[in-house]
């Protein structure tokens, strides 16, 4: 074991070598074209870096080496585009390099911080609130009264089916402009995938379970408290995480048929139209990192609450 770990460090101070003089190069800085030297050389640190993950990746030390393997990943992914954007003279219509979107973040760091309360703290997590709850309210009915499964999972199920550019602009006429038409949107995507999360939750405790509660004369609240819920811990959870990228997505989209002057969907499709690429890829970093730290926290607080389950345990 430390002996893979040296040569995986001997091997990323190679790549970070390699990187740094291969970055200064004026093919990398835009000062010349590039030749086939810097090919080669670019060829290189491509297999090292792939190699530089593997080795990682092979490290069984832990969770913090999962983590650090996907980070390497990340930036290995950011180091070549922005060698290869510039290095090839890539138009910043086309793809800006990483650098550039830094840049935009940084002096447009109130403007992103406006759009992000707008879209992020108003209309996602409101929405991803009421439609998560909604989900899990119905699931519980409809396990508890059986009779309902006939006529609210066929009309929940056509939640799932409505195209999304056609309920936006509805929503937009509804509940005006604000947050709140977003909000709408947001909770019509996640009622289901949270119902039908839920339902299938409930129906995995084992039968053996349900049997000794049913010997001990416990009732169908105290049942659903003490075996069924916990059980369907990790179906729901698995649909929080699912919710939580599904409502970033509908709010941003639903932003396009109708928004303030606010949010990152309207900042996208605004600055897009006046070719402000730098900052439409700066709203969408914002949109990616934010739905990448929920999706992380969410695995945090199942880890936290759902521990003694296998499918949480193992992982």
């Amino acid at each position: 074991m430390k002996r893979d770990t040296k040569a995986t460090r001997l091997l990323l101070s190679v790549c970070l070598a390699g990187g740094l003089v291969l970055m200064r190069s004026d093919p990398a800085l835009g000062a010349a074209p590039p030749t086939s030297l810097f090919w080669l050389a670019t060829s290189a640190l491509a297999l090292l870096a792939v190699q530089s993950i593997r080795h990682m990746a092979a490290l069984d030390a832990g969770r913090i080496y999962g983590t650090l393997t996907a980070a390497l990943f990340g930036l290995w992914v950011i180091y070549f585009w922005q060698l290869l954007v510039v290095a090839l003279e890539v138009p910043r219509v086309l793809l800006p390099p990483p650098s550039l979107i830094l840049q935009s973040i940084a002096s447009h760091g109130a403007t992103l911080w406006g759009d992000f309360m707008q879209t992020v703290l108003k209309a996602v997590l409101t929405g991803w609130i009421l439609g998560s709850g909604l989900g899990f309210g119905v699931a519980v009915a409809i396990d508890r009264l059986p009779f309902l499964q006939r006529g609210l999972l066929p009309l929940a199920s056509l939640t799932s089916t409505i195209p999304l550019v056609a309920v936006a602009p509805i929503a937009v006429m509804w509940f005006g402009f604000e947050w709140q038409s977003k909000a709408a949107v947001v909770a019509l995507m996640t009622f289901f995938p949270m119902l039908v999360s839920t339902l299938a939750g409930l129906k995995a405790a084992g039968r053996l379970e349900r049997e000794l509660m049913h010997s001990y004369a416990a009732g169908y609240g105290r049942t659903l408290l003490a075996l069924r819920l916990p059980a369907a811990l990790p179906f729901m959870f698995a649909a929080l995480k699912v919710n939580a990228t599904l409502a970033l997505i509908g709010a941003i989209v639903a932003e396009f048929f109708g928004s303030p002057t606010s949010g990152l969907g309207f900042r996208i499709s605004t600055e897009a139209s006046r070719m402000n690429m730098p900052l439409v890829w700066s709203a969408i970093v914002v949109a990616a990192v934010t739905g990448s730290v929920a999706y992380a926290l969410l695995v945090q607080l199942e880890r936290r609450v759902a521990f003694w389950h296998p499918s949480v345990r193992d992982s």
